[in-house]
């Protein structure tokens, strides 16, 4: 098993939907980390193909300047949804009630994930999902900083260091067996993450998995 079940737990254990019902016009880290997700994105994407950001919000945080045929998002608060400009359509689901992707197999060439796969509390069936609606040689980009809705957290995420969070997406990676093995790309801030975290200057530290589908399972 990928998680023990008390590894799954959040400390806010009320409905999801009801957290994220209020819609957050905010941005979740800085603008360090933004624009390195940006510049990721503007090297690893390609133009005129099919995008699916899960997990989404108001803003997506694709390069301007890449004309892709389709991005789809996906996110728990449709307010948020229908102001990302980004989007082409979205769909609203609660991936912790709902495991289940609404799309096709291979229907997309990217699957992105910016600063959420924390929240996930079975991230091996989601990680499933992603390699069966990527095509073969598609990539999945997995973004995330130490921020987070701690009380909306899983605990296999609160309790471990920044190192084991990365690991631990490596592993979701792995437990599905049908992606090329984890790229890790990270940037630590310039003064320590600890005092980042309480205000004390710095920036966000920037940690970004990536994977390719390799074959159908």
């Amino acid at each position: 098993m990928l998680l023990q079940p008390q590894q799954r737990e959040k400390l806010d254990r009320s409905n999801d939907q009801d957290f994220y019902a209020i819609p957050r016009l905010v941005t979740h880290v800085d603008e360090s980390f933004i624009d390195q997700l940006t510049n990721l994105y503007r090297e690893r994407l390609k133009p005129n193909t099919r995008i699916l950001d899960m997990m989404s919000s108001w803003v997506s945080h694709l390069p301007d300047d890449i004309k892709f045929d389709h991005v789809e998002g996906h996110g728990m608060n449709e307010e948020e949804l229908q102001k990302n400009p980004n989007l082409d359509h979205y769909v609203v689901q609660n991936l912790n009630e709902n495991r289940s992707f609404p799309f096709s197999d291979q229907e997309f060439d990217a699957v992105l994930n910016a600063v959420s796969v924390q929240y996930l509390q079975y991230p091996e069936e989601v990680f499933a999902e992603i390699h069966r609606v990527l095509k073969p040689g598609g990539i999945a980009i997995i973004s995330f900083s130490n921020r987070m809705f701690y009380q909306k957290a899983i605990a296999a995420w609160r309790d471990g260091s920044e190192a084991m969070r990365v690991e631990l997406v490596k592993r979701y990676f792995n437990s599905v067996g049908g992606f090329s093995e984890p790229e890790v790309i990270q940037k630590q801030p310039s003064v320590p993450s600890i005092l980042q975290m309480f205000g004390m200057g710095g920036s966000d530290p920037f940690y970004a998995v990536l994977a390719r589908g390799l074959r159908i399972l």
